[in-house]
């Protein structure tokens, strides 16, 4: 069966460039979110995202208008799934939440439709025990921004069909995506490797090793990251961090995947990185600046 429907459920910043990206390559998008006026800021967001690569010359303006008007918007996911080749769940990091949502999917999606979850770290054999379809549910973990980054994480869960897992590596190559096929193990092997850097910089500060801009610097002059490991753990969002590094801290019950303390307390104090406009870093709108948060500054 050729997948041509897919429906993506949730549409903050991952699930509207997932929609964006499978829209833009000529696929049929169905954009389900419970919220109206989130589903009006992702079609939002989406627009101007399309606007940025017309500017860039990557599209044509006919290219944006055809893009948009593939991506059809629902509040149910009766209705939004129903015509589904293949629902890709984009909801927030929480197991029990995924685990309704995928109950819910099978009930309500086709027989034969493939169900994937872009869980950053989540089991995705946990997630297909909610189903009646473990061989048909899989990972695809897409990286932010999504219609930018090539590599889509593809993590097979213990009943994951090899069928399954061949459709969905050739459809992240219709995407121009790289698909790495990963087996299910908490953090798979992005989330594994990262977090714990993220986590041993942000011990760095907590201890007083050295400043955030300090920490940042050395990884990205003498390491050679594109951007330093607290500015990154803003931009993917504290509370996001926190949530995965718990998952591994549980799921191998080893204590060097503990959070630390000063990233809980940020997460408490709603300081959630560069959504909530404050993490190590701040951030206004309309500006690029980089400024370290008034909390850390010397």
């Amino acid at each position: 069966m050729e997948i041509k429907n897919i429906s993506v459920i949730g549409s903050g910043t991952m699930g509207n460039g997932i929609a964006h990206t499978f829209a833009q390559y000529g696929f049929l998008v169905s954009l389900v979110d419970i919220s109206r006026e989130a589903l009006d800021r992702a079609l939002d967001t989406i627009g101007r995202n399309l606007d940025r690569q017309v500017s860039k010359g990557t599209l044509t303006p006919d290219q944006k208008t055809q893009t948009l008007a593939r991506i059809s918007t629902f509040t149910e996911n009766g209705p939004g799934v129903a015509h589904a080749d293949l629902v890709v769940e984009a909801a927030t990091e929480n197991e029990e939440l995924k685990l309704a949502i995928f109950g819910e999917l099978d009930r309500l999606a086709p027989a034969d439709a493939i169900l994937a979850s872009n869980t950053s770290s989540i089991s995705i054999t946990k997630i297909a025990g909610a189903t009646s379809r473990p061989d048909k549910v899989i990972g695809m973990h897409f990286m932010n921004p999504v219609p930018v980054m090539k590599l889509v994480e593809v993590i097979r869960g213990y009943g994951t069909s090899d069928e399954t897992t061949e459709r969905i590596m050739e459809l992240s190559r219709t995407l121009e995506k790289s698909p790495v096929e990963v087996n299910d193990y908490p953090g798979f092997v992005a989330n594994r490797i990262l977090m714990p850097m993220i986590n041993e910089a942000i011990y760095t500060l907590y201890e007083g090793v050295a400043g955030v801009e300090e920490i940042d610097t050395v990884m990205r002059l003498g390491m050679a990251h594109p951007m330093g490991p607290l500015q990154l753990a803003d931009f993917i969002g504290l509370d996001v961090c926190l949530a995965i590094l718990r998952v591994l801290h549980q799921g191998f019950g080893n204590p060097k995947y503990a959070p630390c303390p000063l990233l809980v307390n940020m997460v408490l104090a709603g300081k959630k990185g560069a959504k909530s406009g404050e993490g190590f870093y701040t951030y206004t709108a309309g500006s690029k600046a980089l400024v370290v948060a008034a909390k850390f500054q010397k």
